[in-house]
């Protein structure tokens, strides 16, 4: 198959595509040594056409595909849609929408937690993908005929996922719950996110205002660093830096020289000046402005066990459901409920999750529903009071 590489073979292709009210849509990019992802192909499949686009084709005008996937009445398929849709919201600013992603429904369908795009082609379709290309560098050009049908796979056998899970999902009633995860997935803040935001990615070791407060500082001076000069966060500076420079705080390139997680000499460079210039920035914050954590719940005696008897009852409903237990439920979530009991910010305590798992959930905590072995299985129950 010939790649796509002008502006009106671009738009001809798009045309013929969106006679369809879905299109499947994939992209393969590099972004090993640089910040946002180099784009390179696309590929995208209607019912009834295919067209793989060569992104990097001197001149190429992209305007036709972002068109497409701003176009309301098309459905966007997707698999595993998160990083496709961060490039094209960098490269296009929008994020496609209506938007279908297959491993999420898969998740709802029962398929399990992420499955991997090949596993659901063998399971739905019964067909075998040829993987030997996924190691492509796709900057390089020419791109072979069985390079370019590894990558054309991608959407056509997606084509028959979605209309398979997209069923499945109408027979069983589950369609709300997909869309409940595209409302999230589809979200600007997902994509847009603050280089002043950046420390909340990072893991909380730190709990002090003053190193929360350096700590905020130099992520979000990293973030933009990383940024402006397109290499990854990690080649700009490592985490583990940034938690040494938060708790040991250096004030100038002396004291900064003496850590261990930079590089003899470093301090004296000039992006170190721009650093410095962050933490000092921090440490001269007023204390009301310094960032604080909400306090931890003291979780109550017997949280943990709690805990791990919601994840036993969480695995019995997911099962009867046929439901993958990651879309329902997180550990985090899980270790919230058996301490704190019912929250309006606890996702599985919310919609179809409290429905399948939440209520349940509480009536455990609360005494109301006890796990009951009989058998050789666990099954849920009324408790009946002893008293």
């Amino acid at each position: 198959m010939t790649m796509i590489t002008t502006t009106d073979q671009l738009d001809q292709a798009v045309a013929a595509l969106s006679q369809s009210d879905f299109v499947t849509v994939d992209t393969e990019f590099i972004r090993e040594t640089t910040f946002w992802p180099e784009l390179c192909v696309i590929q995208l499949a209607s019912p009834d056409h295919t067209a793989i686009v060569d992104a990097l084709a001197p001149g190429l005008d992209l305007a036709p595909f972002f068109r497409l996937m701003a176009d309301e009445t098309i459905v966007k398929v997707f698999h595993a849609a998160r990083q496709d849709i961060e490039i094209i919201f960098h490269l296009g600013n929008l994020i496609p929408h209506p938007v279908f992603d297959t491993q999420v429904a898969a998740m709802v369908c029962g398929f399990g937690d992420a499955i991997a795009y090949d596993q659901l082609v063998q399971r739905v379709n019964g067909a075998q993908i040829d993987k030997s290309s996924r190691f492509t560098d796709w900057r390089r050009r020419p791109l072979s005929d069985k390079q370019l049908d590894y990558a054309l796979a991608d959407v056509t056998h997606l084509r028959d996922i979605y209309l398979y899970l997209n069923k499945k999902l109408e027979e069983e009633g589950r369609t709300d719950w997909v869309l409940d995860e595209m409302k999230v997935l589809t979200a600007r803040e997902t994509y847009d996110m603050h280089p002043d935001d950046a420390w909340k990615r990072l893991k909380m070791r730190l709990r002090k205002p003053q190193e929360l407060a350096v700590l905020r500082s130099v992520a979000a001076w990293r973030e933009r660093e990383a940024r402006e000069r397109n290499v990854p966060r990690g080649r700009v500076l490592k985490d583990d830096a940034i938690y040494e420079i938060a708790q040991q705080q250096p004030r100038d390139a002396e004291a900064m020289g003496r850590l261990r997680t930079i590089p003899k000499g470093w301090e004296r460079s000039s992006i170190a000046t721009g650093l410095l210039n962050a933490v000092n920035i921090a440490l001269d914050l007023p204390k009301e402005d310094m960032p604080r954590l909400p306090k931890s719940v003291q979780s109550p005696e017997g949280a943990g066990a709690a805990a791990e008897l919601l994840k036993v009852l969480l695995r019995l409903v997911t099962e009867e459901h046929g439901v993958a237990a990651k879309v329902v439920a997180t550990s985090d979530e899980i270790d919230r409920i058996a301490a704190e009991g019912d929250a309006d910010d606890i996702a599985a305590l919310q919609g179809w999750r409290r429905e399948v798992f939440g209520e349940k959930a509480l009536q455990l905590i609360n005494g109301e529903l006890c796990l009951k072995f009989e058998n050789k299985r666990i099954r849920a129950v009324p408790c009946i009071d002893q008293a």
